[in-house]
C-alpha cells in the first residue's frame, strides 16, 4: 500500500493505551509499535486501570487511576489529557506491525470524510486462525473485505477528534461488553460511517471472551442497556427480543448455565439504570436501514 502524502500538515494523533498492568510485555510491545508509527506527530499517554504505569518508553505520559473504572471509563480517563485531530485507542495487548499503519488510516479519513471511525482487520501474530467474531459483520465474509460495519472490535480504533468528542465518548457505565456497538452507532448518528478497514492490520492475541469473570452478565445487561441507551421506544423490545431469541437458540441446547447466567445479567439490563437516553434519529436509522443493518438485531 501506498504511503498518503499531506505536505506539510504532518498529522497529529492523540493515542490512549489502557493496562491493567497485569502483561507488561504486551504492554511494552504495544506501545512500541505505536511509536514506531512513521509520518505522525504523536502524543501517547498509558492509562493504568487500578495501577500506576511504570517502566513505560521515553516520551510516554502515564495516568494511574486508584481503581479499575472498567474498559470504556478507562480510555475516556486518557482522552483528555493528549493533543491531536485524531484520537486512537489500543488496548495493551494488541499491537501494529505495520509503522505506516496511522498514517495509511488517517489516508482513508481524509480521503472520505464521511468515515468517522476506523477499525483494522485483527490477526493473531502467532498465526492462529482469527475468530470470525473480530469481523464486525453479521455476514462475514472474507477478513480482507472492508466495508461499513454497525459494531467494532474495541482494541484498536480510529477516529477524528472532533467525531468521538461529538459522540459523547465510550459509554461509562459498561464496564466492559457493547461499548463498541454504542459507539459505532453514535457515529452513524452524526451522519458518518464506521468502517472495517480490512487492508490494514493490527495484531492481538487470541483469547476466549469467557475469560472474564462477568463475561455472560455483562453481554446481556449491556445488550439491554445499549437499546435502552440508544433506541426509539418502540425498537427497544424488538432489539432485545432478537437477541434474546438468539442466546437461546446459541445456548438452550449445550450450555444452560451460561444462559442462566446471561438471563440474570438480563434482568439486571431492566431492572437498574442504564445513563443518559440519546436516541438515534429516525434519518440514522434509515441509513442503517439502507446499509444492511437496521438496529433490530
Amino acid at each position: 500500500m501506498s504511503v498518503p502524502s499531506f505536505g506539510s500538515a504532518t498529522p497529529t494523533v492523540g493515542v490512549v493505551v489502557l493496562t491493567q498492568g497485569t502483561r507488561p510485555e504486551d504492554l511494552d510491545r504495544g506501545i512500541r509499535s505505536v511509536l514506531a508509527q512513521q509520518g505522525v506527530t504523536l502524543d501517547v499517554i498509558c492509562v493504568g486501570n487500578g495501577w500506576q504505569p511504570t517502566g513505560l518508553p521515553g516520551g510516554v505520559q502515564s495516568l494511574g487511576l486508584p481503581t479499575n473504572l472498567g474498559i470504556p471509563a478507562g480510555r475516556n480517563r486518557g482522552v483528555s489529557l493528549v493533543t491531536g485531530e485524531y484520537l486512537f485507542f489500543l488496548d495493551d495487548d494488541a499491537s501494529i506491525p505495520d509503522p505506516n499503519f496511522l498514517i495509511n488510516a488517517i489516508g482513508k479519513l481524509r480521503a472520505d470524510p464521511t468515515i468517522g471511525l476506523l477499525q483494522p482487520r485483527v490477526e493473531d501474530p502467532t498465526g492462529v486462525e482469527s475468530p470470525r467474531r473480530w469481523i464486525p459483520r453479521i455476514r462475514k465474509g472474507e477478513a480482507a473485505t472492508p466495508g461499513p460495519v454497525f459494531s467494532v472490535w474495541e482494541g484498536a480504533v480510529l477516529l477524528p477528534r472532533t467525531v468521538f468528542d461529538a459522540t459523547g465518548g465510550w459509554a461509562e457505565p459498561f464496564f466492559y461488553a457493547h461499548e463498541g456497538i454504542e459507539l459505532a452507532w453514535r457515529v452513524w448518528d452524526q451522519g458518518r460511517v464506521a468502517w472495517y478497514a480490512g487492508d490494514l492490520v493490527a495484531n492481538h492475541p487470541v483469547i476466549l471472551q469467557t475469560r472474564h469473570a462477568d463475561y455472560y452478565r455483562l453481554n446481556a445487561r449491556n445488550r439491554v442497556w445499549l437499546a435502552r441507551r440508544n433506541l426509539p421506544a418502540l425498537l427497544v423490545p424488538l432489539y432485545v427480543g432478537a437477541w434474546t431469541a438468539i442466546q437461546v437458540l446459541r445456548w438452550a441446547p449445550n450450555n444452560r448455565p451460561a444462559l442462566r447466567a446471561w438471563f440474570g445479567g438480563w434482568r439486571e439490563g431492566w431492572r437498574s439504570d442504564p445513563g443518559p437516553r440519546h436516541p438515534l434519529r429516525a434519518r440514522t436509522i434509515w441509513r442503517m436501514t439502507v446499509a444492511g443493518r437496521p438496529p433490530i438485531i
